[in-house]
């Protein structure tokens, strides 16, 4: 047998190269965000986030059948309630809009998976994701315990609306030991919750905050959130995160970060969830606008190299029409 000087490269037909690929991605790994306002109905489009609606608590009972009904399995709510206030006392209110839309959302599809964002920062009348105090510099800064106090009731109030998933994504120390052990004592064991455990101070958040309305009014977030030039801290922070009770950990954002789904996706066995946020998105619509890139097929190579890295599940905008091109 004669054997070619160096290795012979296939030349793989379409089928072929269906058949041998590496990396899959299916509906079931994808997680749609939705925006949701106190009104019954509304939709309201988000101007930065082109597809994409604030919508009435009905019109997001209805579009939350619409992604049943596309086989995507999850939902992650975000609340933009009427009142806001210093403390963000709408969060925890169980006739608050996040308990009141989950309500409806699992009377329309009580198969459908319901995730909510626990967090303060559209509940603030300042944006920021919990309670501010004065430091001993005399300058403002979160309260890291008091903030966690009122993580806890606000969980509280979700599960006991009905949500399947609790995610908190405040970035406040000891956080996630206080909302489990709070949820096992009520009688939620089953409710899980998705850690945002490394959810880096980015850039790519401008559009989501404008949807959720909640631009910090003075400074930023990098006092609790993570320094982007940080790979080492989040994998502690993932590690005290699990060990505090969280079922699957999230990275945040996922494109300048998939080093980081990498390393958590090696080192750690439970669920790695990546959220392809806001910005990403937005990019992508303006430059398929302009004719710049082809929308679909830069989309689903965005969520290959997103689940190549090591993500199980993907909380993307793009969630319903990359389940209509990945099902043809």
């Amino acid at each position: 047998m004669i054997l070619p000087d160096r290795p012979r490269r296939l030349r793989l037909t379409s089928t072929i190269r269906r058949m041998t690929r590496e990396t899959r991605i299916s509906v079931d790994q994808l997680i749609a965000p939705l925006f949701i306002r106190e009104e019954e109905q509304v939709r309201s489009p988000i101007s930065s986030m082109p597809g994409q609606y604030q919508l009435g608590i009905a019109d997001a009972a209805e579009e939350a059948q619409r992604i049943y009904d596309v086989g995507i399995p999850a939902v992650l709510l975000f609340g933009i309630p009427e009142h806001k206030d210093n403390e963000g006392s709408s969060a925890w209110r169980k006739d608050g809009v996040i308990p009141r839309a989950v309500d409806r959302i699992k009377k329309r599809c009580p198969d459908l998976c319901v995730i909510t964002d626990v967090c303060l920062c559209e509940y603030t009348d300042h944006g920021h994701c919990g309670i501010i105090k004065k430091t001993r510099r005399n300058t403002l800064d979160v309260d890291n315990d008091a903030t966690v106090e009122v993580l806890v009731r606000e969980a509280l109030a979700h599960a006991d609306a009905g949500a399947d998933i609790i995610a908190p994504s405040d970035m406040m120390d000891g956080r996630i030991g206080a909302i489990r052990s709070a949820l096992d004592a009520h009688s939620f064991e089953d409710v899980a919750i998705m850690a945002y455990s490394a959810k880096y101070a980015s850039s790519f958040y401008g559009p989501f905050r404008d949807a959720a309305e909640s631009p910090p009014a003075f400074g930023d977030r990098r006092s609790y959130q993570m320094d982007p030039a940080n790979a080492l801290e989040a994998q502690r922070e993932i590690s005290i995160d699990i060990a505090e009770g969280a079922d699957i950990i999230m990275i945040k954002p996922a494109l300048p970060y998939l080093d980081i789904i990498r390393q958590a996706a090696d080192n750690f066995d439970v669920p790695v969830a990546a959220y392809n946020v806001s910005g990403e998105y937005a990019m992508v619509k303006a430059a398929a606008d302009r004719g710049w890139l082809d929308e679909k097929q830069a989309t689903l190579e965005i969520l290959t190299g997103i689940c190549r890295a090591g993500a199980s599940l993907v909380i993307t905008y793009f969630a319903q029409d990359a389940a209509k091109w990945l099902q043809k």
